[in-house]
């Protein structure tokens, strides 16, 4: 009886480009995201996007709920739903040039003496596609920074110089 006989392996990439044999490419959408091609808009316009960020995190949101218990019932107690509280939205990356459009905001609501209004804005995060499309988007409203710090810096470590901000803000949406 003969052994069957398995199946052989696709190309590598790299060698099945040499042979001008392109691998085969899974369609867009069949696979999850990666989560490092994303870009960060403030404001509404094109101009506004900032893709400069090395890590965006937060985006998420928990009911808060307050514990009720009915006199005479042990078996269990009620959790009844209060509101909606949203993390922080945090923006980490390398320092910022001091004519940045982040910066300049961020000195205007924590440089400031509270003497104007706090300047909010709306802020997007867009998680693309592999063709730069976005594959979800978030939309923060009315959005502020609360907190802005700098990394520390070590004598000891080649490592570039990171800046993170803290905004809270009314609300989000997640648009795709």
């Amino acid at each position: 009886m003969p052994l069957p006989v398995p199946p052989i392996p696709p190309l590598p990439p790299t060698l099945a480009r040499l042979l001008g044999k392109p691998p085969p490419r899974p369609p867009v959408g069949d696979y999850p995201p990666a989560a490092f091609y994303f870009t960060v808009a403030f404001g509404t316009a094109a101009r506004d996007a900032d893709c400069s960020f090395q890590e965006v995190s937060g985006i998420g949101s928990e009911m808060e709920t307050e514990t009720v218990v009915e006199g005479g019932e042990n078996r269990f107690v009620y959790q009844l739903p209060k509101a909606v509280k949203h993390q922080r939205l945090v923006l980490k990356r390398g320092v910022a040039p001091f004519k940045s459009r982040l910066v300049t905001w961020c000195r205007e609501v924590l440089e400031g003496d509270l003497a104007k209004p706090l300047g909010t804005q709306r802020l997007q995060v867009h998680l693309l596609d592999e063709r730069g499309e976005p594959l979800r988007s978030w939309s923060f409203e009315n959005a502020y920074p609360v907190k802005w710090d700098v990394e520390p810096f070590q004598s000891n470590r080649n490592e570039v110089a990171l800046e993170k901000v803290e905004l809270t803000y009314l609300y989000a949406k997640r648009e795709v």
